[in-house]
């Protein structure tokens, strides 16, 4: 009998959390029973892809670099990575402001729901923490950004997946100095991290032989903690929005597979179909990528010496789906609570948006935080953003999930399209967990 491919089986694990979890809600204990025995095997799953991001960045960038031989075709996939996921971000907020300026969905929200919104959310914790986060962002520098890229102790960067952008600066200084001093000097230095390498792509494969199990009890556990679903239903035209705008996003996606590197769009969408389902199910770029660079360099083809680069670096400065929500919920807030935004404005937004998704961290509920700083940016009252917040706050966390599903195919596309321009898209090249098990029998 044909075994069941994988994204079928997370799809089946998904389906099924669900409706699991909806069962449990029915019954007075099943709340509990979720959170304290099944949720804790999504939390797992999720720790462990965690566990590997890092050293899998560190090994693959190594390794991509020191094969190139040449730093000149470092600097070529360099740029063209940060220009296209530039003008991808910029078309993700502008769909999204089209949208929610034509559909206007928070015309439709009435002062009794204002009402119950803030009332549910408005001193929420996780409400005022995003407005925490947000000013201590805004109070820093120009050039903080830069300077927190720069890492002063690269162990301690190591040990904290939020600081992912130093760990890439600190492995591209290793990779061009190893280049630097030859060939023969580095060869131990290479050969280690080839190694680590392949060790960390067979832990990805281990990992993800439990994915369908993590992706039911993760599913499970949204299901059970989800918010009052008449608040749900008020701010279902809002989240319809944002979700036609994410879905625009994948047909632009798909025209720019299928036009420029001349592969079937549907076929790429079944090949990284896994990093999909599990960034719907974590909420997080950071926790998928070891899956999203498996998929892309294995079942896509894409060069090591490309994906090493775009993938890590896409995990945290592209976050077109962020972005886009971003615009949609900024122009909802303003419409709902009549403050108006002119054209000059929402080109602000445009800007803000760009800028903020940079500096981002690749985790749950970091949109929030950018949204904060977004709404800021266009003057919007200081007072009344906890109420903005808590307008779309009940609806956050599985817009949250679609969301980041369109950050990771957006980060596998530019992967895909910056390895055809620089001659890097070859055939794909699949490895099992159990190649080498005769091996060791």
């Amino acid at each position: 009998m044909k075994k069941m491919e994988l994204h079928w089986q997370i799809i089946l694990g998904m389906f099924l959390g669900i409706l699991f979890g909806f069962a449990m809600t029915q019954i007075s204990w099943g709340g509990d029973f979720v959170s304290d025995w099944i949720q804790p095997l999504g939390t797992i799953f999720v720790k462990l892809l965690k566990l590997i991001a890092i050293p899998l960045i560190i090994a693959s960038l190594i390794k991509g670099i020191s094969d190139l031989k040449d730093i000149s075709k470092f600097r070529n996939i360099g740029i063209r990575t940060i220009v296209i996921y530039v003008c991808t971000t910029i078309v993700a907020i502008t769909i999204g402001l089209i949208l929610v300026n034509i559909m206007r969905p928070g015309d439709g929200i009435s002062q009794d729901t204002i009402d119950r919104l803030t009332t549910a959310y408005a001193n929420d914790s996780g409400v005022t923490s995003k407005i925490a986060e947000a000013s201590k962002q805004k109070e820093a520098g120009p050039l903080s950004f830069l300077v927190n890229m720069v890492p002063d102790n690269a162990i301690k960067s190591m040990s904290d997946n939020r600081l992912m952008l130093q760990v890439i600066f600190f492995t591209i200084f290793m990779g061009i100095s190893m280049l630097l001093i030859g060939e023969e000097k580095s060869k131990p230095l290479k050969r280690f991290f080839d190694a680590l390498n392949d060790v960390v792509l067979k832990m990805v494969d281990l990992i993800m032989l439990t994915a369908p199990v993590a992706v039911f009890a993760l599913l499970a556990g949204v299901v059970v903690s989800s918010s009052d679903p008449d608040l749900l239903l008020a701010l279902l035209k809002y989240a319809g929005v944002v979700v036609l705008g994410l879905f625009f996003m994948v047909v632009f996606y798909m025209i720019l597979i299928s036009v420029y590197t001349k592969k079937n769009p549907f076929w790429f969408l079944k090949e990284i179909s896994p990093a999909q389902l599990l960034a719907f199910s974590t909420s997080s770029s950071a926790a998928t990528l070891p899956v999203t660079m498996e998929r892309v360099e294995e079942h896509i083809g894409v060069d090591k010496e490309v994906s090493s680069f775009v993938l890590p670096v896409g995990a945290t400065i592209n976050m077109d789906g962020t972005s886009l929500y971003q615009g949609v919920a900024a122009v909802f807030i303003a419409q709902a609570l009549d403050f108006h935004l002119g054209l000059g404005d929402q080109l602000i937004i445009v800007l803000t948006a760009l800028l903020a998704s940079i500096g981002s961290a690749a985790v749950p509920g970091a949109g929030m935080v950018m949204l904060v700083i977004v709404l800021e940016s266009v003057g919007f009252p200081a007072d009344k953003l906890a109420i903005g917040l808590a307008l779309i706050f009940a609806v956050d966390r599985p817009l949250d999930m679609c969301r980041t599903i369109i950050n990771v195919t957006g980060d596998a596309t530019v992967a895909t399209v910056v390895a055809k321009s620089v001659g890097k898209l070859g055939e794909p090249h699949v490895e099992n967990w159990d190649d080498h098990l005769d091996e060791v029998k």
